[in-house]
């Protein structure tokens, strides 16, 4: 037990809560900017395996991350945009087209990765999960200064240049949101689409920015797994991290300080479940970890929400009372 505790104690613990949480938080800040929009993209965990296909064999085949980055930035947004145009203007229903969208991300890559690599399905889920060597991965960073900081250096430095991009983007989003007039634009139309319309907001090309920015941030999240997380791409790699999103947009209250915060949180239950299988706990009961966290959060996050409801209700009554 001693040992284990001092395990959770060691810098590399911290260091993977932070590159576990990296992905995660890519697909919360998806959900808060298209909650704030008016809508709810479940399609997220479908985008982000589109998306690690796409940067795994974008690396692959150009033998560069860069442009395998691209590609999957590039895949992760078009894909979105396809979900808006039979969303908004096709009209289906956007739940049954996210559902749709995480049905082919799990089958559909493996068709295209077989097509496209020409492998069988043996040789290629064998083969790909090594498709780009390490240096056709994302970089890691080493920070000049901070590394050299006892504890504190091996915790921040050294991690995927898409690690330290997710916290910048968490910032971003949150000024994007608050201190701009697109943002502005964003929470009316999420809020009240008719009185935005009436003061000149389109609110198609609202729609269309916030679920493209979705996709944007998919990209990002797609092929940090494919090309930091993982060398190569697999089957359902992405392993729930965009429906574990969604918990924490709910649970970060629709924010990008409480989603990042939220997102550490299922970093920490999934490191944990990596530890509890490195000291030899069965695999079968470490891997539920972060889904039972994901559960018990959103349980949390329930029971408060209608608390504080009850509360500003009960407030409101006292004081029509009063004022009566």
């Amino acid at each position: 037990m001693l040992n284990f505790l001092k395990m959770l104690a060691a810098p590399e613990f911290f260091f993977s809560i932070l590159r576990i949480s990296a992905p995660i938080l890519f697909a919360t800040l998806a959900a808060i900017v298209v909650e704030k929009a008016g809508f709810c993209n479940i399609g997220l965990e479908g985008l982000m395996m589109f998306s690690a296909l796409a940067g795994s064999l974008g690396s692959y085949y150009t033998g560069s991350w860069f442009f395998g980055l691209m590609a999957a930035i590039v895949v992760g947004i078009g894909m979105s945009l396809l979900m808006g145009f039979f969303a908004f203007n096709l009209k289906t229903d956007i739940t049954m087209v996210g559902i749709a969208i995480n049905m082919m991300g799990s089958g559909g890559t493996l068709f295209l990765c077989k097509v496209i690599t020409n492998l069988t399905e043996g040789k290629a889920m064998a083969s790909t999960t090594g498709l780009i060597t390490k240096t056709l991965c994302i970089p890691n960073i080493n920070i000049p200064i901070i590394s050299k900081i006892p504890f504190l250096g091996s915790v921040i430095s050294g991690h995927s240049l898409l690690t330290y991009l997710a916290f910048l983007f968490c910032l971003l989003t949150s000024i994007m949101l608050y201190r701009t007039s697109l943002g502005l634009n964003i929470r009316a139309v999420g809020e009240n689409p008719n009185a935005a319309s009436s003061v000149g907001v389109s609110v198609l090309k609202i729609k269309y920015i916030a679920i493209g920015f979705s996709g944007l941030m998919c990209g990002f999240g797609g092929a940090f797994m494919s090309m930091s997380y993982a060398q190569g791409w697999s089957q359902d790699m992405v392993a729930g991290r965009g429906f574990i999103a969604l918990a924490a947009q709910a649970m970060g209250s629709g924010e990008c300080l409480g989603g990042m915060l939220s997102s550490l949180v299922f970093g920490f239950a999934q490191a944990l479940g990596i530890k509890f299988s490195a000291i030899g706990l069965d695999s079968n009961l470490a891997s539920p970890i972060p889904y039972a966290v994901t559960i018990i959060g959103l349980v949390i996050f329930a029971v408060a929400k209608r608390n504080r409801e009850k509360k500003e209700h009960s407030s409101a009554g006292l004081e029509r009372a009063a004022a009566k």
